[in-house]
């Protein structure tokens, strides 16, 4: 088997959910991601982008999971969630996907501002990183053990 390295930037969100979405994801409920209002916002914010997720064959990819996000808001702060001053805890989805590494940077910057505009926190965590390299193609590789074209 040969494997065909693409170079990639990763974008990575973190979405705050409610208790009851976060326990039916965490219970493998799949439905719990469209059927949360916000979490639904962010997929349909990201399908718009063709580049995002494209492996291919395979479109719109990405990785999830659940977890924590903890912050303690100082003054000027104007939470969603919690208090200035007060130590906060919030579930959270985090999405991960990929796009392009030669990608303009107007495009970048077009759904990265598109996804600050739906975020509900004043101040998202919107991650995007610098190139790296992902496994793309897998080639099978014949009885022989030589790769197959």
């Amino acid at each position: 088997m040969s494997v065909q390295l693409n170079t990639v930037r990763k974008l990575r969100v973190h979405w705050p959910i409610s208790t009851e979405t976060f326990t039916r994801i965490a219970a493998g409920e799949v439905s719990a991601l469209r059927q949360d209002p916000g979490l639904a916002a962010l997929l349909h914010a990201v399908e718009q982008f063709r580049e995002l997720g494209d492996f291919g064959n395979y479109k719109h990819v990405f990785e999830s999971g659940v977890g924590l996000e903890g912050f303690t808001c100082g003054e000027g702060a104007v939470p969603t969630l919690g208090a200035v001053g007060e130590h906060t805890v919030s579930p959270t989805f985090v999405f991960t996907t990929y796009f392009d590494a030669a990608l303009e940077d107007h495009v970048v910057e077009q759904f990265i501002k598109e996804l600050v505009d739906i975020h509900p926190w004043e101040l998202p965590v919107i991650e995007v990183t610098g190139p790296v390299s992902v496994a793309g193609g897998l080639r099978a590789k014949d009885r022989s053990g030589a790769a197959a074209s």
